[in-house]
Parts: structure tokens; sequence; C-alpha cells
């Protein structure tokens, strides 16, 4: 080791992955962990999904020994911000160093495949990795000791350990099931279905805990001890080991030309803060000692600022046990809690209580433990030289930001003592209480408001008042500059006795003490929520009848709110669940739930997606210039010389398409799409260029820091709005055969109504894709001006058309290669082809590879989602509720570009047709805008025509006062108006088993009963609402013509290849079992799963099997089945000959030596078929049902999804496990969708949900607490493959189920404000938004329901 002039410091990086040693003397400090892994290592699991610390994909296991207790410490940490030089002397565990197909795979993998808990794969390892980080320190616990082949990980810590990773295919069920699998304290029987049997554990592979290679090499436990001290004359990683080191280096670096320098410890702001351009010199602070260590003193406990959550957590709660009990412990105590919901384990790990100090006070991030420490009374203690400053944290955060000589070295936490009242027969009582209500309870959530508050309280003698001696009460987060103390608050409360009115008082003051900065979103909102907080705080003291519990008024109380072992109360993710399907084996092994193909491999890492194929041999890296202007002429594009523009090879535009090429970026039936804007930008987030450079890391930079010139001057005023276009007629074509037909006479049936309800509106905003693989592919120029594009696509065939038509050559030129897609959901059908074709021009002009990985906040902008609508509806209808006449007009913003716009209105109808609507009259309109153009997304059009009716029924519900339910059943359909509705696809009588559905899971989900519960509880609390409702689905699929080839090679493996492409839907598997059954009928001595064993499913290639089309459209599964079925018939027919001749000279006959004499005797054994259905029956209906039921918090507008019971019919699965899978990730999507997930813009068109930190998808802890699945088992479809039916899309409309019962708890919320005396705002008729968040929900539940409360209970007292 090359020992630098200092002693004990080195100018070489020591580290080890995966028990490999790496030493690096020349490494850029900006360099991440993750790019090293990615671009330096053949370790590829650790994959780059938000580049924020958000999404968990890139998690690890790093491990470092610590030499003052002589231990080795484990922990996960976020790879997409953990600067490599910060791992100096540390070992790296990924995915792959726990196991692999070669070596055998670890538990951990294995069950994972089992337990079916991954779909795509994209995120599987970084889950590994975090339940990985689990066990291990699990089994470090000083607990007794657990039985052989089980860890001592709690059901618990297995559900905690994955709650910051993100999954956007399976759900969740399934991964929570396969962690829990490891717990001591769980029975195998709770669990999910699973490959392994229930009743011999001994088929589940065991856990040891020693198993597996060491986490730390010897050569870092004994004599590695120095520190990292290296650099470059322009670039320096300074690691000072004491703070006179870290005075001169400051000292130094202040005197000098040094432009930047970042002190860092975890370097997690930069997942919040991204920086564009580099420093000169980082200064690692964590061996300094004072500022690393928790020191305990009478006074207070004091936190190093190098400190991390994680430590600051365990410090916390070591302190309360270190001294006898006392009440003051309830502040360490509850701040440890609350800790715990902010960021993710892995970013609490390293991420530094000093360093979220600094951000709240320098950059103004809305900080959580600013505002817990401003509540506990906190001082920080500031160096600056070699002096110390103590200060409070309140005067801190007002104050301007440290100078480059000042470093904040530690926050100190008083211990509050309690004084005896005069009566010394009355003592006092200490209250703390933090609050936050943010999208989720934990991960990377900002909160939009957040609260701690401390009060000391005592009992006024005999008549039991209350009286607050002394408070505090800070608030944050809610759209100022930083957290603050809210003094004329406490002023006003001080000293008083607590009564109602006081209480109103202090509230109404609140309202105007936290006042967001105008332009914060959510405004009224945000002070809503604080006044909620001090009347949940407050109100049990003024009042016990509030209907807010309290069990906090003593430490004794307070001790009561923890778990065993001092735990932070942690909501139970997920309760239970149930899955239940019928076995059909007369197909086997179709019909089997057999492990998905590929599982193993995809958890230990693995399995290659595009990005993991190693980058060839000059290899440059694109990244794309979008507009941020509507409209407007483009008069340049520079690239700023910031950008490190000697490595930058070219900028790509559309002046650089060859001659005989097209500026086409994608093309559809309908029409193509430019790849760039020309001369004019047409909307925000149109591609206006493509940068080339050495690195993703610099090509991005180069993006985002190029400087496009504009010039607005005679240009009108862009489209924004579905308003505008309809105003100035700005539509697209939709072709008449995609328009749907009318049903019966609009004004005959609004003349039979007894009530109406005229032009009511609906509006339904946009979702985001959220693959957890971003969009990726890597074009090679090959010989004879040919080239090969690897694309992560849902349709290579169309990438292969258009890059031929945009660089100019014959299609045979062209050849696209995708073997696995990480997630598709639609955004990677038509919006890669850009992605694919940019990287081929580039590559075909500068005649070198060129690849790129899109960064998801470049991603977010260009992706267009969903399509919004705006839908106005007039409706007839009886008093019994059943309707009589609906008309609907609808706008459809689709964009700039047609995509694949134009299919929208028979997408709409044809699942909005789920009712019997008596006559159904429309006008859609598909409009035209000044925004990126929508595309395809799980369910297009279907998923906002099914929400619509829902909508509907709920608004007639309203209107009768009537349980919408009863509105739903009254309008199912009979078959007889199902052919009307749907004359192309309704099918037989037998086939239609909606009314099946309903009754059969009214009864499973004992419905009637927990209505009546719902009911009561809500009678009995004020301040938090249930709500249950049931809603059906009927969903038309068409079946596409798909290609297949099987080929069975000379040993008898058998090579297939389908134009159908694995997305993570199961299609691999399907096909490996419609292979080997189809197979199997030839009729060997030879079992069909032996035969599954022997079929592989290889990539597409666009060369080898041509006409693969979409894999849209939830059918694709069992279009590529059936070409393999047909496939194998024409095998059997030309193998059936040749084994009955074997048969008889040798009485029996192995597939093996079938295939051996069938070679020798030139037997043809390769079949292609391209299998299509007859265009009578491509088309049929799909059924299901769901009962969902919420709880709604009145104060922050918090919903909980209590249970989901789903009911769908699959026909006959042709594999349960898969189908299962398919139906939860559709639902748990489905609740992103209509409860989570916001895609917001700015006034110029261009998303501001941009990243993990502002769009929310659902996580382990927002999917439902109890969450049951069946399958139905409907029998035989005759036109159908082997009698299955689609899964992939359906489910996710049924979501819809959580928003309509959270209507009906919102519903209820307005009924008691009626009773409040709130009749004039509050009626029954209101539109709760897609997607409810809180802000909405709290909205439509009144967001002064707590001042309305108060006045109302003055009144009657």
């Amino acid at each position: 080791m090359e020992e630098g002039s200092e002693t004990g410091t080195s100018k070489t990086l020591v580290f080890a992955v995966n028990g490999r040693k790496f030493e690096l003397s020349d490494v850029d400090p900006s360099t991440t962990l993750i790019e090293f892994l990615r671009t330096r290592t053949p370790f590829k699991s650790v994959k780059l999904g938000c580049g924020e610390g958000g999404c968990g994909a890139c998690v690890v296991l790093l491990s470092k020994y610590d030499d003052i207790v002589g231990k080795v410490e484990n922990f996960t940490v976020s790879s997409c911000l953990t600067l490599l030089c910060s791992i100096h002397g540390c070992s790296i565990t990924t995915t792959e160093g726990l196991g692999n197909s070669k070596d055998g795979f670890h538990p951990i993998h294995e069950r994972f495949a089992g337990f079916h808990a991954t779909q795509c794969g994209f995120c599987t390892p970084g889950m590994c990795m975090s339940l990985y980080g689990a066990l291990v320190n699990a089994d470090k616990t000083n607990g007794p000791e657990s039985a052989s082949g089980i860890s001592k990980l709690t059901a618990f810590e297995a559900e905690k350990a994955i709650a910051g990773n993100l999954c956007r295919c399976t759900g969740y069920r399934p991964i929570v099931d396969a962690c829990k699998s490891f717990a001591v304290d769980i029975d195998m029987e709770d669990l999910g279905f699973n490959s392994f049997c229930k009743t011999k554990a001994s088929r589940m592979p065991l856990y040891e805990n020693k198993q597996g290679i060491s986490r730390l090499p010897e050569f870092f436990k004994s004599d590695f001890k120095s520190n990292l001290l290296f650099g470059s004359e322009k670039l320096r990683w300074l690691t000072p080991k004491a703070f006179l080191e870290l005075d001169s280096m400051l000292k130094t670096i202040n005197s000098s030309r040094v432009s930047q320098v970042k002190l860092v410890v975890g370097n997690t702001s930069a997942g919040y803060y991204k920086e564009l351009e580099n420093c000169d010199t980082y200064i690692d602070l964590r061996y300094i000692p004072e500022l690393s260590c928790i020191r305990q003193d009478p006074v207070g406990i004091e936190i190093g600022a190098a400190v991390t959550i994680s430590k600051a957590i365990c410090g916390l709660r070591e302190a309360c046990r270190i001294e006898s009990p006392s009440e003051g412990d309830i502040v360490w105590k509850k701040i440890a809690a609350h800790l715990e919901k902010i960021g993710t384990k892995f970013i609490q790990n390293t991420g530094s209580i000093g360093g979220n100090l600094v951000m709240a006070q320098r950059a103004h991030f809305p900080s959580d433990i600013a505002t817990l420490l401003l509540g506990a009374g906190a001082f920080v203690n500031i160096r600056s030289g070699t002096t110390y400053e103590t200060v409070s944290l309140e005067e801190f955060l007002e104050r301007p930001p440290l100078d480059s000589k000042s470093v904040l070295s530690s926050v100190k936490i008083p211990i509050r003592e309690l004084k005896k009242g005069r009566n010394s027969r009355v003592d006092s009582k200490l209250l703390f209480e933090t609050y936050r209500a943010a999208p989720r309870d934990h991960g990377n959530a900002l909160a939009y408001v957040n609260a701690a508050f401390l009060a000391e309280l005592s009992s006024c003698g005999s008549s039991g008042e209350t009286v607050l001696n002394k408070c505090v009460l800070a608030f944050g987060a809610y759209g100022r500059k930083h957290a603050i103390r809210a003094r004329e608050v406490e002023k006003l409360l001080t000293g008083r006795v607590l009564t109602i009115r006081v209480l109103y008082e202090a509230i109404n003051m609140v309202k105007g003490t936290v006042v967001p900065e105008e332009g914060t979103s959510r405004e009224a909102y945000r002070s809503s929520v604080a006044v909620g907080f001090l009347f949940e705080f407050l109100g049990p003291l003024a009042d016990a009848t509030v209907g807010i519990s309290r069990c906090n008024l003593s430490s004794k109380g307070a001790e009561e709110n923890y778990e065993e072992g001092d735990h932070v109360i942690y909501p139970r993710m997920l309760s239970s669940s149930r899955q239940v399907f019928q076995l059909n084996k007369d197909y086997h092994p179709v019909g089997e739930p057999i492990v998905k193909s590929g599982a193993s491999l995809q958890a230990s890492g693995e399995a290659v997606y595009v990005d993991d194929i190693p980058s060839p041999a000059n290899c440059l890296h694109g990244s794309f210039i979008y507009s941020t202007k509507p409209l407007a002429r483009v008069k340049g594009i520079q690239v700023n010389p910031k950008s490190h523009s000697n490595r930058i090879s070219g900028l790509i535009t559309f002046k650089d398409i060859p001659n005989g090429g097209k500026n086409v970026g994608s093309m559809t039936i309908f029409g193509p799409e430019p790849l760039f804007a020309d001369d004019f930008t047409r909307c925000a987030g149109d591609r206006l260029a493509f940068v080339v450079a050495d690195t993703q890391k610099e090509a991005d930079v180069a993006s985002r820091l190029a400087i496009v010139n504009y010039d607005l001057e005679n240009v009108e005023a862009p489209i924004l709005t579905v308003e505008d276009a309809f105003a100035r007629s700005s539509f697209f074509q939709v072709p008449p055969f995609l328009y749907p037909k009318e049903v019966g006479d609009f004004s005959k049936g609004m003349a039979e109504a007894d009530h109406t309800i005229l032009s009511a509106e609906v509006k339904i905003d946009s979702q985001y894709y959220f693959y957890m693989e971003s969009q990726t592919a890597l074009a090679v120029p090959d010989e004879d001006n040919c080239i090969v594009v690897y694309s992560s696509s849902q349709c290579p065939e169309y990438v292969h058309a258009t890059i031929a038509q945009c660089i100019g050559v014959p299609e045979h030129n062209v050849r696209v290669i995708t073997r696995r897609v990480g997630g598709g959901f639609g955004g990677k059908a038509v919006k890669s082809m850009p992605v694919a074709t940019a990287c081929a021009l580039a590559a075909h002009v500068l005649r070198q590879p060129v690849r790129i990985y899109v960064n998801r906040k470049t991603d977010m902008i260009m992706a267009g989602g969903r399509h919004p609508m705006k839908i106005t509806y007039s409706v007839g209808f009886k008093s019994t509720g059943k309707i009589t006449a609906l008309k609907l007009d609808i706008l459809v913003d689709a964009g700039i570009y047609t995509d694949i716009s134009p299919v929208m209105p028979s997408n709409f109808m044809a699942v909005f047709r789920k009712y019997d609507w008596g006559a159904l009259s429309f006008d859609i309109k598909v409009c035209k805008t000044n925004t990126v153009s929508r595309s395809a997304m799980r369910g297009p059009g279907e998923v906002q025509g099914s929400y619509v009716a829902e909508a509907i029924i709920e608004n007639i519900a309203s209107t009768l006062s009537v349980n919408a339910d009863c509105v739903r059943k009254i309008n199912l359909h009979t078959h007889d108006s199902l052919k009307l509705f749907h004359p192309a696809s309704s099918g037989e009588v037998q086939e239609y088993t909606l009314s099946l559905l309903w009754e059969k899971l009214a009864l499973s989900s004992e419905y009637s009963q927990r209505r009546e519960m719902v009911i009561e509880f809500n009678k009995c609390n004020l301040w938090k609402k249930r709500g249950i409702s049931s809603v059906p689905t009927v969903h038309e699929v068409i079946v596409r013509p798909t290609p297949g080839r099987v080929s069975i090679l000379r040993d008898g493996s058998v090579v297939v290849e389908v134009g159908g492409i694995e997305l993570g839907q199961g299609l691999w598997t399907k096909v490996k079992q419609m292979t080997a059954f189809a197979l199997g009928l030839i009729k060997c001595d030879t079992l069909e799963i032996d035969l599954l064993e022997k079929v592989r499913i290889i990539q597409a290639d666009t060369l080898s099997l041509i006409q693969g089309g979409f894999t849209a459209g939830s059918t694709t599964s069992e279009s590529s089945c059936e070409a393999v079925r047909l496939c194998c018939e024409i095998l059997v027919e030309r193998l059936r000959p040749l084994k009955e001749k074997l048969k008889t000279e040798m009485g029996s006959v192995q597939w093996e030596m079938l295939i051996q004499q069938a070679h020798m005797q030139a037997v043809n054994l390769s079949a292609s078929t391209y299998s299509g259905p007859d265009f009578s029956s491509n088309r049929y209906l799909t059924y299901g049902a769901a009962v969902s039921e919420v709880e709604v918090n009145l104060l922050t507008g918090g919903t909980t999804i209590l249970r989901s019971d789903v009911l769908y019919d699959c026909g006959r699965s042709l594999n349960p496990a898969v189908d299962l899978g398919q139906i939860e990730g559709a639902f748990v999507q489905g609740i992103g969708y209509f409860m989570l997930e916001e895609y917001t813009r700015n006034s110029d068109g261009l998303v501001t949900s941009d990243g993990t930190w502002t769009y929310k998808i659902p996580t382990v802890d927002t999917i439902p607490k109890e969450f049951n699945v069946e399958i139905l088992s409907s029998g035989h479809h005759k036109n159908r493959v082997l009698s299955s039916k689609a899964c992939g899309e359906p489910p996710l409309l049924l979501a819809s189920s959580v928003h309509c019962a959270t209507r009906a708890a919102v519903r209820a919320a307005r009924e008691q404000l009626q009773s409040w005396g709130c009749h004039d705002l509050y009626g029954p008729n209101f539109n709760l938004e897609v997607p409810a968040v809180m802000p909405t929900v709290k909205e439509q539940c009144g967001l002064d329901n707590v001042e309305r409360y108060l006045k109302w209970k003055m009144c009657t007292h």
C-alpha cells in the first residue's frame, strides 16, 4: 500500500467488493459507488432506479471495522449517493456476493423465487440486499439463539426491512411474505401462497446465519488503519482525523483559489439537491471523533454533527435505558420514534443529523429533524477555528449560512426536569408529541407540515381542570424558509386553564402564524393540518369528549406507546392476506403454479437488462436536451463550457439526419412523431437535441447545463388545456372504424327518468409509468452500413422500422434485440422508439457505439403518461336508481402528437359500458394540445372509462341518498343487455360470470356485516371515518396475431422464440409451460415436467422472428402460447410416425432417443407460425369485482386501506401464481393512480413531479393491510387458449373501489359536519378528485372542521 507523507494516511483508495480487493490511485472524488460498480466491475445487480436514494434498487451492504469496539459494522447504503472515496477500508456486498446459479443461490434468492416475489425483477436485487442487511444485524443481537435454519429476525423487522424499496410490478404482498418467511416468530401457515410445501418445512431453503462469504475480508481488520488523503492539482479528497487538521485544511483552501469545497458525511443531500457542477475538494468529516460521538451528561444528550440518523436513534434509546426512567425520557423516546419515519433505512444509515440541519438552514430543506429539535429546545455547537459558540437551534436557523471557516459540531437535547407544584400533592406532567403529515408515513416523503409540541401540565385542584404551565410549539416544512416557534401562541396558552374556548383562541392564532409563503402548494391544507396537530395535542386536555384518545399524560403512558424493546410504533404494513384458486391439471404442466422463469437469476442479479450489457470499445453515452417552453422558435443550442465540453463528442439535432433519412422518432398506424423538434418546439418536454459524451454522467450534466435560445416574438399562444383546444377546434381525427357506436334513444330515455343530473363534470389527471428500469438503449454500428440496437422495448418491430426510416437504410440493415424489460406498463412501447432511434442516429453519424440510460427526471418530463380527460355528463334515472339514459361529452388531452390517442374513444367506451345505461349517447373529441404526447399506459382509456362510470353511479346514489352499491347492483348487465352494449364480445350466456362474481364476493368479503360495522364505527368516532365499497369490472380485450418458432436441438433441448416480450408478466413462464404440454402430446416416456426443464425462451430478434407487434393489451402471453402450441402441433405431427415406428421396434421411446433419430433421418425440427384468431372471436370480455374498506383521518386527510378483497375470472388460468401476481400488482398500481400519484405540471405544461421526492407510487405501507385475492376458474371457453383469460390490466380498474370507499368515508365526515350546523358548504354531492391525495381528502372533509367543531361545542355547552 502506498503511504502518504503523513503518518496514517494513504494515497490509494482500497476497498473490497464481494471479497475482491480493489486498489485505486486515480479517482474523481465525485464518483459514486454505483458508477464504479456498474462501469468497472462485473457486478451489475446494483440498479439505477432514481439516482435520489428514493427507490432502493441500488442498495448494497457496507461492512467496516470499528477498531474502538473491535467489531464489524454492517449496514445497507444507497450506492447511487455513496461516494466511492467514502468506502476506503470497507467491504461492499451485492446480491451476487450472496450466491449465484453456478455456486448455488442464497436462501433469500430461492425464497424470493419460491414466493413468486419477482416480476420484472429490476428492483429484486435491492430488495434482497435490504432484507439481507436486516438478517445480518438481527443475527448479531443478544436475543436467544434461534433454531437451526431460522434467523433471529422478527416479522416486524422483516416487514420494516423493505419499507424503503419501491416495486411497480408485484403489489408487494409476495415480497413481504418472502421476507417474513425468515422471521423467528412467524407461522408458515400464515404466509401467502408459495411453491414450498406448507406441511413439510424441510422443503424451504434453510437460512444459516454463518453461511456465505465473510462480509469483511481479514486484511481490513488487522493492519488497515490508514485514512484517505489523495488528489490531483484540481481534485482532492481529504480525511481529517482531528479538528486541528480540519482547521488547517480549511485555512489552506480559503487562501487558495479553489472554487468549490464540499464537507461530506453521507452525501445524502445529493439525492435532493442535484449538483450539476462537481466540487474541487471533498472533506470527509466522519473521522473527527468529536463529530461522530454521542455523549450524555446530567444536563442532556449531545449528538455529534456527523452521527448518522440510525445511530442517533440507537443513542437516544440507549440513553433512556442508562439512567433511571424519568418523565424527561419521553422527549428522547419520541424523537427517536419520529426519526424512524425520516428517510429509508439505507438513507438513515448514512445521512447525518448535522447535515440535515445544515440543509435546513442553508438551503431551506423542509426538515423534520429541525422541527423535532426545535420543539425539544435543542442547542447547537458551532466551531470556528479554535473557538466554540453555543446557540439555540431557533437562532441557528434564523442566521445566515455558516461561513467557510465554521462547522456545525454537535446538537444538544436538554433533559427536561419537572418542578413540583406549589401544592406538593400536585405534580407536573410532561407531554411531548411529534407530528408529520406526509404522502407516505415513512421513506423519502417530505412532510406537508410537521410539528413538535412540549407541554408542562398540572392539575387544577379538585376541579380536575388542566393548567398549561409552559409550552413549546414548533412547526416546520409548511412552506417557509425554516421551522419556527409559534411564540405568540405559546404566550397565549402559558399559565391558562385549558378549555374549549382557550383552545379555540389558540387555534385561530395558529392559523395566522403557520402561513406558507406565496406560491407554496396546498397552502390552505398546510395551515389546516397545523391546526389539527395542535387540536390533537391539546384537545383531550381541554375536554375529554373531543374524540381523541390520550394515554401519554405520564411517562408510564408514554412507554405504552412503544412495542417491546422500545420499538417505535410502526404500522403493520400487511397484516394478512389470502390467495385462493383452483388447480387445473387437464393440460399439465399448463395450469400449474410453477415458479416464474428466471426468478432466481433476477434475485441474484444475474439477469441481464439492456444497461447491463458491457459497453463496447469506444462507446459513447447520450442524453436528451428538451424544451422548457410550450411553443417557441429555437434559435440555437449551446453546450455550457462548464460541462466539460472537451469530453463531449457531438450534439445531434434534426440537421444531422442523413440524406435519405427522415426526422422520425416513433411510428404507429396513426402516423409518425418527429425525433427532434425542427426550428420550432411545440411543447415543454419536446426533444431538441441529443448530446453525446464519454460517460453517461457527463452527457447528463451537459444536457442539464445546455443553453437553449428561444424566440417568442409573434408566436401564438400555446394550447395547454382541453378547454383551449375545444375553443380553438384543435383535434386529432379518429378513424370511423375506431369510433364506438351509441346505444338506444337518449331523448326517450331521459323522458322516462324520474330524476336527472345535468351537465355534471368529472376531471381526470395523468399518471406516470414509473417503470423501475428507465428508458435505455445501446446502438452498435456493424459492417456494410448495418446497425445492431439493444432496446428495452415492448415493440422491437416498430423500433426496427423507425430506425431504418430515420437513418435512411433498408430494414434488413437494422437489427433490434430485446431480451427482457424492467417494467413497461405501456411506456416502453411508443415512447421507447425515439430513445433507441436517437442512439442509432448518433451511432450512425459518429460511427461509434452509443448508449443511453435516460435519467429519471428527463424521462418523467418526456414520458407523457396516461391521458387526462374532462367529462361532462347528463343522466336520467328512476327513483329505484335504475338508469334510463346517459349522455357524455368527453375531451381527451392527447398532447402534441397522435401516438395511440385515436384509440381512446373505443377503449374508454369498451369498459365504460360495464353497466346497463339504458340509452347511451356520447361525443368524444381527442384534443391536440401543446403538451408532451400521451401514450398507452396499463389500461389506456379503460381506467378512465371505468372510473367515470363509478363517479356517475356515486353521484346518482348521493342524489337519491342511497348506498352506491345498491345503485351498482340494479344497473349490472343481464346477458341480454350485455349483448346490446358489447355485441362483438359478449360471448355465450355461460361465459357471463359477473353476477356470480358479485354475489360470491359479497359473501366471501362479509360485505353486509362489515358495512354495518362501518356505520357503527363512524357513529363512535369523531375524527376517523371509514368507508366500504364494492366495484365491478367488465373489460374487453383484443387478441392480436403473434409469431412463434419452436426448434428442437440434437440433445432434445428446445429453443423457443415468440413475438411477445418478457416485461415481468410471466410470458416466458407460460410459454415454457405451453411448450412442454404441447410437445408432451407425442407421449414419449418422459414426463412433461422433465420436458419443461429442457425449454429455453430466447430474446426477441427482429431479423430472426418478424412481425412481433406490440406486447400490450393483456393478451400477448396467451397469443404467444397459442403460436407456440401450433408450432408444437406441427412438430408432433412430424415426429409421430417416427415415434410409432420406434415404439414398435423398441417398446419404449425416450424423448432424447426420438430427437436423435429424427436428426439422423432429416426430420425438420423447427416450426414457425403466425397465430391470429378469427375476426369473429378476437375480442372477449373479462369480469371481476373488488370490495375495499378504508379509514380516513379527518385531521390530516390521510387514508389507510384496511382491507381489499378481489375476485377475478381468469377462465382456466395458465399459471395461477403468475396470474395472482398480475392481479395484485395491477390492483396496487391502480391504488397509486386513484389515491397517490400526482403528475403535476407548471403553467407552461412542463412536468414538475420529476422524481421520487415529488411523485409517490405505492409502497409497502400504503397497500391494503389485509389483501385477499381469489381467482375464479370459470370453466371452458372454446375460443380462448386452453380456456384461459387475460388478467394483466383489468384488475387495475378494480382499485377504484378504494377511491369509492374513501368517498364513502368523506361522505360520513360531511354528514357529521352537517350535524354541527354546516349545511351550507358540505352537502351530499361533491367531487373527490383523482388522485385522492391527503390535501384533496382533507378539503372535502373540511379544512376548517376543527374550528367548526369547537364553535359547535361552545354553542352547545
